[in-house]
């Protein structure tokens, strides 16, 4: 892990002045992983842990050249091998930590996406407020995030995560969507405002969970 122990960069990246007052700064980059065995079958991960495709890991080295040169002062990871793979690729070590885990799909993981019940599956594509039969709902997906973010440190944090927690992070921020996989999207969680999308090209989003 490289960090950025620069006076000066430290202070400008993690306050900002408003009204006279210093305020804590959390900047997040987040990163999904690549392709995986379940998405090109079409069929829903969530807490399961299948491997990255070939593809995938491509897809995860391509990253490398646009993260070489940033500075981050935590790099985190979800504990599941399509994340700790996809970390391992494009940026060297990352901290694993379950509350960074995919939305928990309970009765619908590793089922094809379409043989899910039509009205079930809208409502997850919708995802807002979704709750997945025997797994977890949105209400308590977000509380598991946010729990994780309020430990953060204030700074500049690489998180290599899921769709689901990408979109459940940016969905009240402009992107009510699955980005697509190894898409990068940067947000200032302080101002609740986002910062990038850097999705790869002629890259279709995927819903996998």
């Amino acid at each position: 892990m490289r960090l950025d122990h620069s006076g000066l960069y430290n202070f400008l990246l993690r306050y900002t002045t408003a009204r006279g007052l210093m305020i804590e700064n959390l900047e997040l980059w987040l990163v999904r992983h690549g392709e995986t065995t379940r998405s090109v079958a079409r069929e829903i991960a969530g807490w399961s842990d299948p491997p990255l495709t070939e593809r995938g890991r491509r897809q995860a080295r391509a990253l490398r050249p646009k993260l070489n040169g940033e500075l981050f002062d935590g790099v985190w990871c979800s504990d599941l091998r399509r994340a700790k793979t996809t970390a391992a690729l494009a940026w060297g070590e990352a901290a694993p930590d379950p509350r960074l885990r995919e939305f928990n799909f309970g009765e619908m993981e590793e089922a094809p996406f379409e043989a899910i019940d039509p009205g079930l599956a809208a409502q997850a594509m919708r995802f807002r407020d979704f709750h997945a039969p025997g797994g977890e709902n949105n209400t308590v997906f977000r509380a598991r995030l946010e729990d994780f973010l309020g430990d953060l440190p204030p700074g500049r944090h690489l998180l290599f995560v899921h769709g689901g927690v990408i979109r459940s992070l940016v969905q009240d921020l402009g992107i009510d969507r699955f980005v697509a996989t190894c898409s990068v999207v940067g947000v200032d969680w302080s101002a609740q405002r986002l910062l990038f999308v850097d999705e790869p090209e002629n890259a279709e989003p995927v819903f996998e969970g």
